[in-house]
């Protein structure tokens, strides 16, 4: 990667309805676009997770118009850092990637109170994120 190349993170999870999309929100948000996002899933579901939707919503983050989409092997060959949501996801492994998988709890079926703390963990692991990456938050 070069000083002027945008770098790029994709976010994976089985359903890509929830932990996923709401790092892929928080690295939107936080990146202000310094940072090309990407996020999939092994068996996407058929819409976004309310509750994840809520949760980043209380957070200032609107990801209503967001789309599970399924994991390609395209998908992880344009992304420089590649982090699994902690289900175990068979990733196509390219050298040169950086891979990470961070173990955060599973949204899927939890009422508000139990998202709230995932939601935040998944932020300050985006901010630690970012920093890797050398791109300062932009809030």
């Amino acid at each position: 990667m070069t000083p002027t190349d945008t770098p790029s993170a994709l976010f994976v999870c089985v359903h890509n309805a929830g932990r996923s999309q709401m790092a892929a929100g928080f690295l939107r948000d936080l990146s202000g676009g310094a940072v090309e996002v990407r996020s999939a899933g092994s068996m996407p579901a058929e819409q976004i997770n309310p509750v994840a939707v809520e949760a980043m919503a209380e957070a200032g983050i609107d990801i209503t118009a967001e789309q599970p989409k399924v994991l390609t092997t395209e998908a992880v060959q344009a992304s420089d850092v590649v982090i699994t949501m902690g289900c175990g996801d068979a990733c196509p492994i390219f050298p040169g990637k950086r891979y990470e998988d961070w173990q955060l709890d599973d949204p899927a079926g939890q009422g508000i109170d139990a998202v709230r703390p995932i939601r935040d963990e998944i932020e300050r692991r985006v901010r630690g994120l970012l920093t890797s990456l050398g791109v300062e938050p932009v809030a």
